[in-house]
């Protein structure tokens, strides 16, 4: 005799890649969500308030590497920091080669 709490078999059970697939859905409505938010905040003026602040503040830049200083701050870079070494010395740090030279320096 069954319990109250007894399982009930259903006729057509969960394939394999049922949960996976749910929750590709759920990550794909959730990137939808985001392109749809950053397409309502498009208008906002909040990247010009943020780059005032930034000149206000004297802020660096974004810091991607944390190897050499000439990749760390970017616009903080002069043209002879990756020769720091020496003048024929080849940069040793492997941003270097990642990240391109401002482009105020890349003018002759």
């Amino acid at each position: 005799m069954p319990g109250p709490y007894a399982t009930v078999k259903t006729s057509c059970p969960a394939r394999a890649g049922t949960v996976p697939l749910l929750l590709l859905g759920a990550g794909l409505l959730l990137f939808a969500v985001t392109l749809l938010d950053a397409a309502w905040r498009g208008n906002d003026n909040g990247l010009a308030s943020s780059l005032a602040l930034v000149a206000e503040l004297g802020l660096t830049d974004l810091a991607l590497f944390t190897e050499a200083r000439y990749t760390r701050h970017l616009s903080q870079a002069d043209r002879h920091t990756a020769f720091q070494d020496h003048p024929l010395a080849l940069d040793h740090f492997p941003s270097g080669s990642l990240v391109p030279p401002p482009q105020r320096l890349q003018q002759p």
